[in-house]
């Protein structure tokens, strides 16, 4: 049986990151943010396994780790708890497009 989704290349945005890459790219040009990269970090999270976040957010006075989600798959769900739990200097957040409203999730 095939699987009803394809997964995207590497480095190559859906349409919600698109959406998102806006958003942030708005954040940048008020100033709210310093800049932004799309899948420009990796985590060990154990042997043959990593996690990359859609986005590294640079703020004045910290970073922030965003991942973009249209539904959430176990998997990555475990992903992003476990980089948390291993990388706790790190803000993790989880976003996702709700009614035309971004909605945000701390872990």
């Amino acid at each position: 049986m095939k699987p009803y989704y394809t997964r995207k290349p590497q480095g190559v945005m859906n349409k919600t990151e698109y959406q998102y890459s806006l958003y942030l790219l708005a954040l940048k040009q008020e100033g709210t943010i310093i800049d932004y990269k799309y899948e420009s970090v990796k985590f060990r999270l154990a042997d043959k396994t990593f996690y990359t976040p859609d986005f590294i957010v640079v703020y004045p006075d910290r970073f922030e780790l965003h991942e973009v989600k249209g539904y959430w798959e176990d998997d990555a769900r475990v992903k992003i708890k476990v980089a948390a739990e291993q990388y706790p200097f790190f803000k993790f957040i989880a976003i996702k497009n709700e009614h035309k409203a971004w909605v945000f999730e701390n872990f």
